[in-house]
């Protein structure tokens, strides 16, 4: 159940491949060896209407949410929010230039009582990997 999103200010389309971005972080997710491969979803999704620090046009942000279930240790949660972190950053170098960039990340667990899930895609790859 690993569910990445990234809420970004409709400005950054201009300046970012967020279909490129997507897939680099789902590759880092799976390079962690945490999470099924059925399980893994990356999105980002545009905000239209924000208000960043001073309000200046150019002003941007992604902010990305990594929810997982329970069942990783506090060490494999940090070395998997660095590992993300890094590629993003990475990804985004351009933006760092400019002082009119801000980037967060924050992990969360699910709480299984309070999580419904059904998923046709888990048998598909399982049965590739028997």
């Amino acid at each position: 159940m690993p569910h990445f999103t990234m809420e970004y200010s409709a400005n950054l389309d201009v300046s970012v491949d967020f279909d490129g971005l997507c897939k680099a972080v789902h590759a880092t997710i799976m390079t962690t060896g945490l999470f099924e491969l059925g399980a893994v979803r990356v999105r980002a999704l545009r905000a239209d209407a924000y208000a960043v620090a001073d309000l200046l046009p150019e002003n941007g942000f992604i902010d990305m949410s990594f929810r997982i279930g329970k069942g990783r240790s506090a060490e494999e949660k940090k070395q998997t929010g660095e590992a993300i972190f890094a590629t993003v950053t990475d990804f985004l170098a351009p933006l760092f230039a400019t002082p009119h960039f801000a980037l967060t990340l924050e992990i969360r667990e699910i709480d299984a009582e309070l999580s419904w899930k059904k998923n046709a895609i888990h048998p598909r790859l399982r049965d590739k990997q028997a």
